[in-house]
């Protein structure tokens, strides 16, 4: 009996590591396509994640608070983003605001149909392509980033030959 338990224990734990291992190997990024979401919906710079793979439960991890300007939208991740992961739904989502006019709104849903998301933030729930979302933008400067670049390089080269 002891030999049977002692074999059962060894299983576990050779098992285990070897489970762990595997899913820590995946990026956030990753994990978001096994679900059929693209990456771009989540910014660059993730500094890890925490997934239920049973409950679908997860936690995403900022350097900091992120925010940046997608055409007329100005978006904010929070340090941490929580919510629940299925396929094509994220749902009871925590921690990503976007500004219409002068208010912020949460995005509580995300929901892919087809070839297009559907953002709900409670009042309303535009659809966009998934094509936006092929690359993920950049805290600060979103898909922007070489005018953004350009323009303080433009800034600096006027005091300098002034």
């Amino acid at each position: 009996m002891a030999f049977v338990s002692a074999i059962f224990l060894l299983l576990i734990f050779s098992i285990s590591p070897l489970e762990s291992a595997s899913q820590s190997t995946l990026t956030a990024y990753e994990v978001l396509q096994e679900y059929d979401f693209p990456v771009g919906i989540l910014p660059n710079g993730v500094t890890g994640y925490k997934l239920n793979n049973s409950t679908g439960r997860f936690s995403v991890y900022l350097n900091g608070t992120c925010t940046f300007k997608v055409e007329s939208y100005e978006l904010q991740y929070e340090p941490t983003i929580k919510g629940v992961i299925d396929e094509d739904k994220l749902s009871r989502l925590e921690g990503i605001k976007v500004k219409v006019f002068l208010f912020w709104l949460s995005i509580t849903e995300v929901t892919r149909d087809d070839e297009d998301l559907e953002f709900s933030v409670g009042i309303a729930s535009p659809d966009f392509p998934v094509s936006n979302f092929d690359e993920s933008p950049t805290c600060g400067c979103g898909f922007d980033c070489d005018n953004h670049v350009s323009s303080r390089e433009k800034k600096l080269n006027t005091i300098v030959s002034s």
